[in-house]
């Protein structure tokens, strides 16, 4: 995997902000990166008009970069060195692409607020526009990695999945599970036996897995589940049946093929992006 030396952590002043912080802290302090950026995006556009005239004595810059740096002085455990980078932009997606670039971010950790629909910068935009890793945080998780699923559809997109899998599993000890979802194609239904479909099906991934497993060369350990989507969308099983298995993160890629899933095709990894999940979710780029 591409090392990560940068983290992003974009914060919002909501209740998110504190398990954002100290999953940074947790994450940070495992692969012993280099330095954390804490970025928070003032609107003032949204404010100005209403309450210029309260306004024009206060350094907002200034009032919300000394509650920030107060905050992750609490939060942050980690002997990562921090900053905190304030800035003022209509637009937060652009500005958190702009800070990727300027200092070279490997990952960038955003908070999971499709539920609330609150003021967080998680969008399909977003996952289009970075080039690094992305790790979106829910709320109230805790920060630890003891079952990783990562999502495989057994193509070469997929094996930069299972390099991050890897180095968390060497720094944690987290148990990694190697997932492959499909659906039955629907025109071959009528006309063959579901039976005969899903054992043939099924022999076929197992055979492709084998040697997907043998070409990556995993160093660490490394089980396997082939999971029949059928009835509901890849990722929404995907999400339900990771929750009920108590995974602590799920690895997908931005993007891949495959005949029976598309796993990793970017429609379905922006769906995952976009849903109310309760596992924090790592997109590889």
């Amino acid at each position: 995997m591409t090392e990560i030396k940068n983290i992003l952590v974009a914060l919002d002043l909501s209740d998110i902000d504190n398990t954002l912080i100290e999953y940074a802290s947790f994450i940070a302090a495992s692969l012993e990166v280099e330095k954390v950026y804490f970025v928070h995006n003032i609107k003032k556009y949204e404010i100005s008009e209403l309450f210029e005239e309260q306004l024009k004595d206060i350094n907002l810059d200034e009032i919300i970069g000394d509650e920030l740096n107060e905050k992750i002085t609490e939060k942050f455990t980690s002997s990562v060195p921090w900053e905190v980078l304030i800035s003022e932009d209509p637009y937060s997606e652009s500005l958190i692409n702009y800070i990727v670039d300027k200092y070279v971010i490997q990952l960038a950790l955003i908070g999971n607020k499709n539920k609330s629909r609150g003021t967080g910068v998680v969008s399909g935009k977003l996952l289009r526009l970075l080039k690094c890793n992305i790790l979106s945080i829910p709320k109230d998780t805790t920060p630890a990695i003891t079952s990783i699923w990562a999502g495989t559809d057994f193509s070469n997109a997929s094996n930069k999945v299972f390099k991050v899998a890897e180095k968390l599993q060497e720094t944690t000890t987290a148990k990694v599970k190697a997932i492959h979802i499909y659906n039955v194609p629907l025109q071959f239904s009528p006309y063959i036996p579901k039976e005969h479909l899903d054992s043939k099906i099924e022999s076929h991934l197992k055979e492709k897995y084998e040697k997907f497993i043998k070409r990556i060369a995993f160093k660490g350990d490394l089980s396997s589940e082939i999971i029949l989507g059928r009835d509901i969308g890849i990722a929404e099983k995907l999400i339900s049946k990771a929750e009920d298995s108590g995974v602590d993160l799920i690895i997908v890629g931005d993007k891949g093929r495959n005949t029976f899933s598309s796993l990793l095709i970017g429609s379905v990894t922006e769906e995952l992006f976009n849903q109310d999940m309760e596992v924090p979710l790592w997109i590889v780029k």
